[in-house]
């Protein structure tokens, strides 16, 4: 079976891009990815996406966006895509569980959380290291936990935190947030939440208790080195576009993102993107359903021309004499 097209991703861009998809009859297949719902799956309340006045969970958001999508006949698949063949039409995708043909194909496979680089933060994710404060802050109840980072997402766990840990400090390597005003403000207002500024963690202690039990602190300007006991610590430093599967095959920045021309249409003609795998700046949920709304109507004119061109270009039988 050719698909007519494949969407990477089911986040924001992947959701909405398949909920145009289907309402023009492509059919589109969706490959879930390694976060189905995208960021907005581990995110908690969102206020600022337009028709939510009360605001609406993340997750809850997601789902409506899945279930609306399928009932235009989009498919949705709980599978990654580990390869890529653009090199041919049609386009072969692989997953760990099957090989897929298109004739077109929309990367929305979004970012993931980015890590420290620590060998003690590896060894300690799931055991008091996490990427995702929705996810594990029940299990921190009145404790002390840490969050190192300095932009909306820091601030937005730190929050998130507030209401289960007994007391959230937050680790900047600046001495000013990145964070929007708001979320500044909220954070700072907070009684739960304090601040370390200038200053980076260096390890995560104990791997060989197999628990968080503190951090190394170290301060930019004095170098100076200390150790702050806790019992969690959350990394909320920012995300990588999960663009590795197209490194050598798409045009890249320098930072991993997808370069895009003219629109959502990559260098490969029949290959457009959405959301985080292209867009460092903005990155929200309503610019993401945008950018998906866009890959898609690209990407079904792309179809309706390749169509037509077929059609006006295949040799005509002539006439047999009556």
């Amino acid at each position: 079976m050719i698909h007519k097209v494949i969407i990477l991703g089911s986040g924001c861009a992947g959701c909405t891009a398949a909920i145009y998809a289907a309402r023009a009859n492509l059919e589109p297949l969706v490959l879930e990815g390694r976060e189905p719902g995208g960021q907005l799956a581990l995110t908690t309340m969102v206020e600022n996406f337009p028709g939510f006045p009360d605001g609406i969970m993340g997750p809850e958001l997601m789902e409506r966006m899945k279930k609306q999508a399928e009932r235009f006949g989009a498919r949705f698949k709980l599978e990654e895509a580990i390869e890529a063949d653009l090199t041919s039409m049609p386009f072969t995708i692989r997953t760990e569980e099957a090989e897929y043909k298109t004739e077109s194909l929309i990367v929305a496979a979004g970012a993931s959380a980015k890590m420290l680089g620590l060998k003690s933060e590896r060894k300690l994710l799931g055991h008091g290291v996490s990427t995702c404060a929705t996810c594990d802050g029940y299990f921190f109840r009145n404790q002390e936990v840490v969050v190192v980072g300095g932009g909306d997402t820091a601030m937005e766990d730190a929050l998130f935190l507030a209401r289960h840990a007994s007391k959230v400090t937050i680790i900047h390597r600046r001495d000013q947030l990145r964070a929007s005003k708001i979320m500044a403000d909220r954070a700072m207002a907070n009684p739960k939440i304090t601040f370390i500024w200038d200053t980076v963690v260096t390890d995560i202690e104990d791997v060989e208790q197999g628990q968080v039990t503190g951090v190394w602190l170290k301060h930019v300007k004095t170098g100076e080195q200390t150790f702050m006991k806790t019992d969690g610590v959350f990394v909320a430093i920012g995300h990588k576009p999960n663009t590795d599967l197209f490194e050598g095959v798409l045009d890249l920045s320098e930072t991993g993102y997808l370069i895009l021309d003219n629109g959502s249409r990559t260098r490969v003609a029949g290959v457009f993107a959405a959301g985080d795998v292209h867009d460092h700046e903005y990155r929200q949920a309503v610019t993401a359903a945008g950018a998906g709304c866009r890959a898609a109507m690209d990407c079904e004119r792309y179809l309706q021309k390749k169509e037509y061109d077929a059609i006006t270009t295949s040799p005509k039988r002539e006439e047999e004499p009556v």
